[in-house]
């Protein structure tokens, strides 16, 4: 299966569908990243993050931003949640027997999440699991090496969980790593993700920012103007 991309702002994207997402990453070993406006915001500011991105062996469309920017550009790609993409991978690789690792959040998040997933998922082998609160890099980094997972999960915010995964890519060049924000806090249960309809008309980000009122600040003026921006471009571009 080949990637087709296509781009926004100035990044690409895949344009798979969820099940050819799923089934890519499964097939291919590298750095996922499920790319937000946010993000995008980010790496317009720094050019590390900037080329981060375009060099990730997958990117999905995670916020509904993106998803809107893309139609408006005139590509049908739907958004592709991280935190149902990366559940379906932990599921996916544990059935073909391969190990997983999972890195970030407080550490009884992380403890229960690893539980919970485990009571679900009887085959997940957790070969490798830590909480996100560490300083030295290069220890955990050497730790997750030795216990050569095939599939990472790390949740430990944008931009430090891509990075992160950018060093542990040259010391476990088999494995297929991504990134996924607050989805352990989801998997632990002390977060609940927005209801179906919420999540079916795409306005999960409003149900958490209303649940979460000091999320405002991250969204605002950043999705107004993420779109503003598509929009220009797409003046351009005609």
């Amino acid at each position: 299966m080949d990637r087709v991309l296509v781009k926004i702002l100035g990044y690409e994207v895949d344009s798979f569908t969820y099940d050819e997402a799923l089934e890519y990453a499964f097939a291919n070993s590298g750095q996922i990243v499920t790319i937000n406006p946010e993000m995008i915001e980010t790496a317009r500011k720094n050019d590390d993050f900037a080329k981060l991105l375009n060099g990730a062996e997958l990117v999905v469309p995670d916020g509904v931003g993106v998803e809107i920017g893309l139609k408006i550009l005139g590509h049908k790609v739907k958004r592709i949640p991280g935190v149902e993409l990366g559940k379906a991978l932990i599921i996916k690789f544990s059935k073909a027997g391969k190990s997983v690792a999972l890195i970030g959040a407080k550490p009884d998040v992380v403890d229960l999440a690893a539980k919970n997933l485990k009571d679900e998922i009887p085959e997940l082998n957790i070969v490798y699991k830590h909480d996100g609160y560490f300083d030295n890099d290069n220890e955990i980094i050497e730790q997750v090496s030795k216990a050569s997972p095939d599939l990472v999960l790390v949740a430990l915010g944008s931009p430090k969980q891509e990075f992160f995964i950018k060093s542990l890519k040259d010391v476990l060049p088999k494995a297929t790593m991504i990134g996924l924000g607050g989805s352990f806090d989801v998997w632990a249960g002390v977060v609940n993700r927005a209801p179906k309809i919420y999540q079916k008309l795409g306005l999960e980000w409003l149900y958490r920012t209303i649940k979460e009122p000091q999320r405002f600040k991250r969204i605002f003026p950043t999705l107004p103007l993420f779109v503003l921006r598509v929009c220009k471009e797409r003046f351009i571009c005609r």
